[in-house]
């Protein structure tokens, strides 16, 4: 069978969000591992940015509206739409936007994105001290379950597993121990080790 989805960008990258949920949902898919702003990004986001989704020819950018679609197109990994549970989800989810994910953003930036000439390395400082206040803000609203909402895996534990791989790789400290066994629990699913051995 043809695969429905193809998924542009590597798993260095948001797009690791992307192809964990498909996994999860056990829906095939094409992986075209092509970097930011090379020309198979452009021509269908115009930013430059990954990942892109392109579902029966039409291109869906912005990872979590990307997750937002695929949850709620095959009603797995999200609550119900216009649901007390699901303004819950998406709470949490901005919060780890806002929180978590602009974060390691900035501190990308200032490391490799922006010209060398626009780089400042001691906002890193502040970009830790935030990233940890935040933290201990998380923990106070994660839920008593294996998951963050409890006991159905649900889009922001994907957004707050790839932050967690991603604070590694930065080098941003995770000090919560709540959060440290959240994150090495979420780090051993099945659908995601595979992704991360390919």
């Amino acid at each position: 069978m043809e695969p429905t989805y193809k998924v542009i960008g590597g798993v260095h990258s948001r797009s690791l969000r992307v192809l964990w949920m498909l996994e999860e949902l056990g829906l095939s898919y094409e992986h075209v591992p092509a970097p930011p702003r090379s020309a198979d990004v452009v021509a269908l986001n115009p930013a430059g940015k990954v990942p892109v989704l392109v579902v029966d020819g039409i291109p869906i950018t912005d990872s979590t509206a990307i997750l937002a679609f695929l949850s709620d197109r095959h009603g797995q990994l999200t609550f119900p739409a216009g649901t007390l549970d699901r303004a819950r989800q998406d709470s949490i989810t901005q919060f780890l936007l806002d929180e978590f994910d602009s974060a390691l953003w900035m501190a990308a930036r200032h490391s490799f994105v922006l010209p060398p000439e626009l780089r400042d390395g001691a906002i890193k400082t502040s970009l830790k001290w935030e990233f940890e206040r935040s933290q201990k803000v998380l923990v106070r609203r994660m839920a008593d379950g294996p998951f963050l909402m409890g006991s159905q895996m649900t889009v922001p534990d994907i957004i707050l597993t790839h932050c967690g791989i991603w604070a590694d790789v930065a080098q941003f400290p995770i000090v919560e121990p709540q959060l440290v066994a959240y994150l090495a629990r979420m780090r051993q699913r099945p659908a995601l080790t595979r992704l991360q051995t390919d």
